[in-house]
């Protein structure tokens, strides 16, 4: 079943999921590929479909009309929504975690919860319902401390705050609404990806990415300013200790609840003294973090989905180039914040004549006239591959150097710590 040919629906319409359909429409299993609901650099290897990604209703029609052998979930939403459940129920394989699964990102206090009943390594903490116990509960801890809203917030939920003025206002603006607070952990932090199949799990790939909107890693947090992969502070050893304490336990606990998780496992570590602990967890690929690692996956991306989505995790073996990835993100003034949209973009095809460099939208949209503009926050993910990570750094802003965009602005210090360490 595995060399078939299938047709493919892929849910979302970023960065990450531009990256995941250039992956799929290159994969020699992939027969029609379509995207819901797409954007214009997607629209480069998919036909794209005006429908909600969200809806599980709308998604499964979509499905069975185009005769679809495997969906392709790309963001969180869908998945929280039960998109997944529903493409399921009519026994149409899909690459992406139940509802019930998909707490393990939709709900932070699941996950530490979870944590403290497997003894799994993560930062001391505790669940909160409101305002007030969550202030109280800030006597508990010391400074700098960690607030995260409970809930989904697309990677930007959470602060570190460094007085306790700074605490009680993060706690404040969430509004009442259940939060965790927990312990500051100190050490580097590198994301982790496992595909995961019930209690079946392999590590796929480490990445690092930027999460604070200025250079030297200041200023607010996003959803992510730039990222590489691999991860070399994310060692062999430390990889396999990851594996078998944070990954494995998660995935052992979720099939013995009934919820097994099915799709990717996204553990963003923090690499302590006392060796890995768990952040969190995303139940999806990383965005920016996928635009650098499907580039570096070698074979058939959809042949090695199918067979998460089937359960024969271990068939298909994931297969990574030895090269290194460097994905700038480039964003629209005023992001964090309100971007500023409606900018025109010029010069892709220039940056994509640089060798090792595609350019996937995150944030953009056609006008009438064809003229591409910015649409969101993050507007493009310019992802360059090297030898080194250095060559791979040096292509990517001679990319980023060749779009014209006046509404743009991005970090000139993606990779720096590393590039650091190898000087």
């Amino acid at each position: 079943m595995s060399n078939s040919v299938i047709n493919i629906l892929l849910l979302g319409s970023g960065g990450r999921e531009d990256a995941l359909g250039q992956g799929l429409r290159q994969s020699p299993s992939c027969g029609e590929l379509f995207a819901a609901p797409g954007n214009p650099g997607i629209a480069r290897w998919a036909e794209c479909l005006a429908i909600d990604p969200a809806d599980p209703d709308k998604v499964v029609a979509a499905a069975q009309e185009r005769n679809i052998g495997l969906v392709v979930v790309g963001p969180e939403a869908p998945l929280v929504a039960g998109v997944a459940d529903a493409c399921r129920k009519v026994g149409i394989p899909v690459f992406g975690p139940s509802a019930a699964a998909a707490m393990l990102e939709g709900s932070k206090g699941f996950t530490k919860d979870l944590c403290a009943a497997e003894g799994i390594p993560t930062a001391r903490f505790v669940r909160l319902a409101d305002t007030e116990a969550a202030l109280d509960g800030l006597n508990d801890f010391g400074l700098p401390v960690v607030i995260k809203a409970d809930g989904l917030a697309a990677g930007k939920g959470v602060t570190v705050a460094m007085t306790r003025d700074e605490a009680e206002e993060a706690v404040r603006a969430l509004g009442g609404a259940p939060l965790v607070i927990e312990e500051f952990l100190e050490g580097e932090e590198a994301s982790l990806f496992a595909l995961v199949d019930g209690s079946k799990a392999i590590a796929l790939a480490s990445a690092q990415d930027h999460k604070r909107v200025g250079e030297g890693d200041t200023g607010p947090n996003t959803g992510g300013m730039g990222a590489y992969s691999p991860a070399p502070v994310l060692t062999p050893e430390l990889e396999a200790r990851a594996m078998a304490e944070i990954v494995m336990p998660t995935a052992i606990a979720m099939a013995r609840a009934g919820t097994p998780f099915s799709g990717v496992l996204y553990a963003g570590l923090m690499l302590t003294a006392e060796g890995p602990k768990l952040i969190e967890y995303n139940v999806r690929f990383g965005d920016p973090e996928c635009e650098g690692i499907v580039p570096r996956l070698k074979g058939d991306l959809a042949a090695l989905l199918l067979s998460v989505a089937q359960g024969r995790l271990g068939e298909v073996q994931p297969e990574l180039s030895a090269q290194h990835s460097m994905t700038v993100i480039i964003a629209a003034e005023g992001y964090p914040g309100t971007p500023r949209k409606g900018g025109l973009i010029d010069g892709i095809e220039a940056a994509e004549r640089v060798p090792g460099v595609t350019v996937f939208h995150a944030g953009t949209a056609r006008h009438g006239s064809g003229a591409l503009l910015s649409a969101a926050g993050r507007v493009l993910a310019v992802t360059a591959l090297g030898d080194t990570l250095a060559e791979a750094r040096a292509r990517a802003y001679q990319g980023v150097d060749a779009i014209e965009f006046a509404d743009g602005f991005h970090r000139r210090d993606i990779g720096w710590r590393e590039l650091e360490r190898t000087r």
